[in-house]
């Protein structure tokens, strides 16, 4: 896919920051590959920042109380930007504060497997993810967690993954006689 042009960019920016109050403390970027380490090659995400001006209830979280506010209008939003900007893939609401609190939501995901499948989460470095972005650019892959699995199941066809398998289970039943 190619990078949205500045027009488009600013066109999805304008559209989702005109849905909320001038007061409201909101801020719109549009990020795509290269703006961030973690939008993927091919992604498009739109990013919601919340700076809240008005101070939360109790021991709400500013966040919490933003999103309680303009619920209805970040619902409209979420289901807009799917059809009016097929190529957005996530939307992300982050908190202005440091560290970040934030609300990631993907959008429309037509190659994602379905199945028995657990989140993993997983902190990697540079040049982690730029292997992981080489074997999406290549086509082996459509984003970072379906290159992670094509590189495990390539693992799991050697040999030696078959010896090292068993004898994590040879010693796993070692342990269970002490």
């Amino acid at each position: 896919m190619d990078r949205l042009d500045q027009a488009t960019t600013e066109l999805i920016e304008q559209d989702i920051k005109g849905r909320f109050p001038a007061d409201a403390g909101a801020s719109v970027a549009v990020l795509q590959y290269g703006d961030d380490p973690a939008v993927e090659p091919g992604q498009i995400t739109v990013r919601l920042t919340i700076e809240p001006s008005a101070a939360a209830e109790g021991d709400e979280h500013p966040m919490e109380a933003w999103r309680r506010t303009y619920r209805e209008t970040i619902e409209q939003l979420r289901r807009d930007i799917s059809e009016r900007f097929p190529d957005v893939s996530r939307f992300e609401m982050r908190s202005g504060e440091k560290p970040a609190r934030r609300f990631m939501v993907k959008l429309h995901a037509p190659d994602a497997p379905t199945g028995d499948l657990t989140p993993v989460m997983a902190r990697l470095g540079p040049d982690d993810l730029e292997t992981l972005d080489t074997l999406i650019t290549a086509g082996i892959a459509p984003n970072r967690a379906q290159a992670v699995r094509w590189a495990l199941a390539r693992i799991r066809e050697r040999p030696a993954y078959a010896q090292l398998r068993d004898r994590a289970r040879e010693i796993e039943a070692l342990k269970s006689q002490f």
